[in-house]
């Protein structure tokens, strides 16, 4: 399995109403420093992909792709719609780790 496919794989395992950051999700491939590879993989997901992509944010809680088929503002919806409250201050939206932070079992 390729890295990409091992982002998606552990991305799927994120239920509805929690949250994964990067930097986990590529530490849990066993490659801490890459997690902007692994929003590379994300921005990768074709359109009509049911990896829950909106799930994936950073490590300080914020929202922040950069890719013009899904706007910080769609993540955010699709979040919200999840039950996630997400706060927006500043130009940045912001979900709370400490509550929304999803714990992945030991593998």
């Amino acid at each position: 399995m390729n890295f990409y496919q091992e982002v998606y794989k552990l991305v799927a395992k994120v239920p509805k109403g929690k949250v994964a950051t990067y930097g986990q999700i590529a530490a849990l491939i066993s490659t801490p420093r890459a997690a902007q590879v692994v929003g590379f993989a994300l921005r990768a997901l074709p359109q009509n992909s049911e990896v829950p992509w909106q799930r994936v944010i950073n490590s300080q809680g914020c929202i922040s792709i950069q890719n013009p088929r899904w706007p910080q503002s769609e993540q955010a919806r699709l979040l919200k719609r999840e039950g996630i409250k997400v706060a927006f201050s500043h130009n940045v939206y912001r979900v709370d780790l400490d509550k929304y932070l999803y714990s992945f079992r030991a593998r």
